[in-house]
């Protein structure tokens, strides 16, 4: 079975490669996916795509004319894909549920850490010969309230590690999360979570109803002074909004390992050219933002079950006709 992989990078030949099993060859594109290179895939079955890949009805048509049978996505979150499209034109779509938790949650408290205190500051002070404190001041977790927007495998072991710091917990979510009322989390609605949040993490996928959670509406239900942390998916909140919010004090420190507007920007080397998004170079210039380039997933465990799942996926669309973990309309609707 041939497979066209777009927006490949040297760590996904790596990875892909070493889980790729005999019967599936692998063709591997730097491009992303979008209606003007998706002759690429012409003579495959299946393609490999990302976060940032456009699979919109155009593009779906025109890989259904190719011969394109299966979308495997090499990620979890699935919002960039027209399911109704695909249901449509008959191309089945897959994705990896999970790679690691740990992975996100792990690098969602790096940055809290980072943030509070200062570490991202201090360490261009030191190499420059100042080791002045002023500026520095942080605050101990111990006792802090964080809210979790989500507690599903991610959202669960972040409130696992927020607890050993002794964090008191807030969780919102449609269901709980059994293993987070173990840890002494109690679930309220959202408009408590956020007035009663020292730390805000948001750990949900992008859907309707979380689209610009965080906006110019709901900045006035946050707790004043929150620290907002988003490593979930870019869109869920409103970055002009959050401009407002650090420019009033309302967001005391911000955190993001995602953005609306980031397939323009992230996992390129952008360094020798001028940065055109206005939004986000202003988002840079606040000393209390703290920007990842969508890095959170970014661990030896996860790429290794990425790509073994990936692989899964297309072996059993090759032999059944269906992936292992397909993703189709009446799904997202059982999920919402």
């Amino acid at each position: 079975m041939k497979v066209t992989v777009f927006s490949t990078k040297p760590y996904d030949r790596l990875f892909l490669d070493r889980a790729a099993a005999r019967g599936v060859e692998l063709r591997y594109s730097e491009s992303r996916l979008s209606l003007d290179t998706a002759a690429l895939a012409e003579g495959s079955e299946a393609v490999c795509a990302f976060v940032n890949d456009e699979l919109s009805r155009p593009v779906m048509e025109r890989l259904a004319q190719l011969g394109v049978r299966l979308v495997a996505l090499r990620s979890a979150g699935f919002n960039n894909v027209d399911l109704e499209a695909a249901a449509e034109i008959g191309i089945a779509v897959a994705r990896v549920p999970a790679y690691s938790p740990h992975a996100v949650a792990e690098h969602t408290m790096a940055i809290i850490l980072s943030l509070n205190r200062k570490i991202h500051r201090a360490y261009n002070r030191v190499r420059e010969g100042n080791f002045a404190l002023d500026g520095l001041l942080g605050f101990d977790l111990d006792g802090k309230t964080m809210g979790i927007v989500g507690t599903g495998k991610i959202g669960a072991v972040l409130a696992k590690i927020a607890a050993g710091f002794g964090c008191r917990l807030l969780g919102h979510d449609v269901r709980p999360n059994p293993e987070c009322e173990a840890l002494g989390m109690h679930y309220v609605e959202r408009e408590e979570l956020f007035r009663q949040s020292d730390i805000l993490s948001l750990n949900c996928p992008l859907t309707p109803e979380t689209r610009h959670m965080i906006s110019a509406e709901t900045l006035p239900l946050l707790k004043p002074g929150v620290m907002l942390i988003n490593t979930s998916r870019g869109a869920v909140i409103d970055a002009h909004a959050a401009i407002t919010g650090l420019k009033d004090g309302t967001i005391g420190s911000l955190g993001l390992d995602v953005y609306e507007e980031e397939a323009d920007l992230f996992f390129e080397d952008l360094s020798n050219e001028v940065l055109r998004d206005d939004v986000f170079a202003r988002l840079l210039t606040f000393p209390n933002v703290l920007i990842t380039g969508h890095q959170a997933f970014f661990t030896r465990e996860a790429l290794d079950a990425i790509a073994e799942t990936t692989i899964g996926n297309i072996l059993s669309f090759r032999d059944s006709g269906k992936p292992l973990h397909a993703v189709t309309v009446d799904y997202l609707a059982a999920k919402t």
